[in-house]
């Protein structure tokens, strides 16, 4: 059977029966929830081997972030990007001496993939004011770089190959890749954002894996933030199903039987390959998503800032 493709942790876990999800806890999976402030928070924890195996995903924490009108509401993309500040900070000391990188992943000509160099747009780079003009930044700023480094198809590289060869020449405590992801649910495009500290494979949603850009392999701490831009056809279409038959139990159960959601993955991949969908509003979604990101990581690397002080720099 084909597996749902999706880069959230939350969304693997739900995926789960509930039984299964209650011997996870056990075999290596902790997860917690909590609401702040209309921010719904979940962490979880994937804990050994076990757990890895159960998820699917590598072991480390994974927060989830979710804020229903992010897109829409100015008081809730405030309040996200503060919680966001805050999960960055939880899961990795920063202080005024901390060098970070900020790796913008991605392909900035398709909108949807996107994400990554748009943020590092938005983002206040302190490094080189840091390094020439000391005295000019107070403790408040922390030193920030930050790199766009391409796609293989136009670089030739592989994007790890280029993250590390800048980390090795300017050493950073922290590196910080922002992707873009795919889900399972369209409801989650402009709703969520995740970040873990076990670092990403850029592609892997939509089956285009690339050499993973994690602490083993840069060689220093790596914190990656992703939000879902895309959605796989085969799954939108198996859901849509679920939900017109959701009263006729024999028809529902008859499907289930017929393995719909393979047989709708084989009749689109002979028509028109593997397809990903994304909503008509991408460039809204995209521009939010970013400014998010952007604001959520400058508020936890220049810690004594307010989100006021954060929006008169960079808007």
């Amino acid at each position: 059977m084909n597996k749902i493709r999706t880069d959230l942790a939350i969304e693997a876990h739900e995926m789960c029966s509930k039984k299964k999800a209650e011997e996870n806890h056990l075999q290596g999976i902790d997860v917690k929830e909590y609401n702040e402030d209309g921010i719904f928070v979940t962490v979880i924890h994937v804990k050994n081997e076990r757990g890895e195996e159960i998820l699917g995903k590598p072991m480390g924490k994974y927060i989830t972030i979710e804020a229903p009108q992010l897109k829409y509401s100015n008081e809730v993309y405030e309040k996200a990007c503060i919680v966001l500040s805050e999960q960055i900070r939880m899961l990795c000391d920063i202080s005024e001496d901390t060098k970070t990188l900020v790796v913008g992943l991605g392909n900035k000509f398709i909108t949807p993939d996107a994400l990554g160099p748009e943020v590092v747009s938005r983002l206040m780079v302190t490094n080189h004011i840091k390094t020439h003009m000391e005295n000019f930044l107070d403790s408040s700023y922390s030193s920030v770089c930050a790199l766009i480094p391409g796609v293989l198809g136009t670089t030739g590289i592989e994007t790890t190959d280029i993250i590390k060869g800048v980390a090795d020449k300017i050493k950073p405590e922290l590196v910080i890749a922002v992707d873009a992801l795919a889900s399972r649910s369209i409801d989650r495009i402009s709703t969520t954002i995740q970040i873990s500290d076990s670092g990403i494979n850029p592609g892997s949603g939509v089956e285009n894996k690339r050499s993973g850009i994690d602490e083993e392999s840069i060689g220093t701490k790596v914190i990656a933030i992703g939000v879902p831009t895309v959605v796989d056809a085969a799954t939108i279409a198996s859901d849509s199903i679920d939900m017109a038959v959701a009263d006729d139990n024999g028809l529902s159960g008859c499907l289930s039987e017929m393995n719909k959601r393979d047989i709708i993955h084989k009749a689109l991949t002979k028509n028109v390959g593997n397809m990903m969908v994304t909503p008509k509003d991408i460039d809204l979604v995209i521009e939010r998503a970013a400014k998010t990101v952007a604001n959520g990581i400058n508020l936890a690397l220049h810690k004594d800032l307010t989100f006021e002080d954060i929006e008169s720099y960079v808007g």
